[in-house]
């Protein structure tokens, strides 16, 4: 089964600092045309779900016409499911101000695509066959997070990574919390550039990155993380995808 891994994409950025209003609203179009470039990826590849760790807008308040633009694109690309995890810029409730589209699930009161699906609270999780995808919304390992062992386990979180939980950082995950509770993917989202390393003796922790850098804070290679999970082993191999239109230097 092959999965992608996004995050970080931050659509309908303001791009203020370096740039004209005109330059800004060029560079966001390029954005979007990069998101929708992935989209056609998974759809050719027979991806069957692209996970978003969080932050797929830069705002909670970013305009409706970025938010309907999104879910026409998600509906635009049925055969693939997305998985959107909120991030610390685009809020927990990411479309909870759509108007209706006539789409076919509803979700707060606003219709939107069948193929997309959310994280309304902590641990809520999605089952393909026995590809389990979970998604953590609150930083603080829910009680009641029983993975089972013979399923493939794949943990989406949005927040800086590190050994142990800090109380002054409210973005903290600690990976000593964790560790040995049968999962084989944490999917990460937060930190702009590529990182990976073992989580445990079986599962590996991942920052794909974002999608396109936006400044020269985010230079090199930008793109997403390709899975490819074989369900017998519990065992995914991984891919780095470049995607950006423009990488910084």
């Amino acid at each position: 089964m092959k999965l992608i891994h996004c995050a970080d994409i931050h659509l309908d950025s303001a791009l203020a600092t370096s740039l004209t209003r005109q330059e800004a609203r060029r560079r966001n179009d390029e954005l979007f045309e990069t998101f929708i470039k992935m989209m056609d990826y998974a759809q050719r590849e027979k991806v069957r779900a692209v996970l978003v760790a969080g932050d797929l807008f830069d705002s909670e308040n970013g305009r409706e016409a970025v938010k309907k633009k999104v879910l026409e694109a998600v509906a635009a690309h049925p055969q693939v499911d997305f998985l959107v995890l909120s991030g610390n810029h685009d809020g927990e409730q990411l479309f909870n101000t759509v108007p209706d589209s006539g789409f076919n699930m509803t979700v707060n009161g606003n219709s939107l695509p069948k193929n997309l699906k959310l994280f309304p609270g902590a641990g809520k999780a999605y089952r393909y066959g026995n590809v389990v995808i979970t998604g953590l919304n609150s930083l603080k390992l829910p009680s009641n997070l029983h993975l089972k062992p013979e399923d493939t386990n794949i943990v989406m979180m949005h927040g800086q990574a590190g050994d142990y939980a800090c109380r002054t950082q409210a973005e903290n995950i600690s990976l000593n919390q964790l560790k040995n509770k049968n999962i084989d993917y944490l999917a990460l989202g937060h930190v702009h550039t590529f990182m990976q390393d073992k989580l445990d003796n079986r599962g590996t922790w991942c920052y794909c990155g974002c999608l396109e850098g936006r400044g020269f804070d985010e230079c090199g290679p930008k793109g997403f993380v390709l899975l490819d999970v074989d369900e017998q082993t519990c065992r995914a191999q991984m891919q780095f995808v470049q995607m950006a239109a423009r990488t910084l230097y």
